[in-house]
């Protein structure tokens, strides 16, 4: 099971596609670090992620909490208080780091309203590479307004021997928005094709990074179908197989609902009690009826997991086809 740890809806940045800026969690409320303890022990990845992590004063008690909850405990983050960033690396030197970035300078920062964003972006992997953190990289949320940088920017984390991670824009009650809407859709399918063609003849030198790439196209083929409205070519298991933890202490069963689906209260309830109660089997009810089809890596990448064959087919096949001078196949 994994689970994501929203820590706060404070932002420094103004993003585009994510309003959470607009809608800041109250300091005060946010919840204490040690309810952190009731989560379980043995989960196969832990996020904290938000808003931007970095801006919780406790970031390092939190971090703390949860490493001895999973042995992959990621920040997701924007990259731009480095220092803070680089403090907690010392302490934990096999946490992975994720740093969202739009794009090559010029467009990172105007989409992610952050003067000097992807400066700070760049300067925290390569402080992060000093250090000889090994599981660091960028975070891209594709649109139409910056695919035209999607294959340079993953070139250049290729260059850096770092990962590449990419989402889409999706709209919820996490956004804060409704009306993310990729306009020039034809254009982008067409940016995400060469990319998910680049990730399948990935010449990384490092074969595991170079693995990851492969299954990351098969990632890549889902965000397709989600641009283009159709239906999850994987089942989506929220509430099942993963979980969230809101600002304040909430468990959710996702971050892509209109509304957020509450299972329990960390505060008051123990993690058990809330995850075998009458509540959450009403909430996966309504994530079974969901029809959003949303593709956000904590729900895809659990899905492709347990269906780890399909993707191996996938991957193979088209592989063979780029070899042999052939075009892949979306389906």
């Amino acid at each position: 099971m994994e689970c994501a740890v929203i820590t706060t809806y404070r932002c420094n940045a103004h993003c585009a596609m994510c309003n959470c800026w607009a809608n800041p969690s109250d300091a005060s409320k946010e919840f204490r670090p040690e309810i952190l303890t009731k989560i379980p022990e043995g989960m196969t990845r832990l996020n904290i992620t938000g808003g931007e992590p970095m801006l919780r004063r406790d970031i390092e008690d939190i971090v703390e909490a949860l490493d001895k909850k999973t042995n992959r405990l990621e920040i997701s983050t924007n990259g731009y208080f480095t220092d803070r960033i680089v403090n907690v690396a010392k302490k934990y030197h096999d946490i992975t780091i994720r740093v969202s970035l739009e794009g090559l300078p010029k467009l990172n920062d105007k989409l992610r309203g952050i003067q000097n964003g992807f400066d700070h972006g760049l300067r925290t992997i390569l402080k992060l590479q000093d250090l000889k953190v090994e599981d660091i990289g960028f975070a891209m949320v594709i649109s139409d307004q910056n695919a035209v940088d999607l294959l340079d920017l993953y070139h250049l984390a290729a260059s850096m021997g770092v990962e590449f991670s990419t989402s889409t824009m999706h709209n919820s009650f996490y956004f804060f928005k409704d009306d993310n809407r990729i306009e020039k859709l034809d254009m982008t399918l067409e940016y995400m094709k060469e990319f998910i063609k680049a990730l399948l003849q990935s010449r990384r030198k490092n074969l595991k990074l170079r693995a990851k790439d492969w299954f990351r196209a098969y990632l890549g083929l889902g965000l397709m179908r989600f641009m283009k409205g159709e239906q999850r070519s994987l089942p989506c298991e929220a509430g099942t197989d993963f979980f969230f933890l809101d600002p304040y202490g909430k468990v959710l069963a996702c971050n892509g609902s209109d509304e957020p689906w509450v299972m329990g209260d960390l505060n008051t309830q123990d993690f058990e009690e809330i995850w075998h109660s009458e509540q959450a089997v009403k909430v996966r009810k309504l994530v079974a009826k969901c029809d959003k089809n949303c593709w956000m890596m904590g729900s895809a990448v659990p899905a492709m997991r347990k269906k780890l064959p399909t993707a191996i087919k996938w991957v193979m096949s088209n592989k063979i086809r780029l070899m042999t001078g052939k075009d892949i196949k979306l389906y």
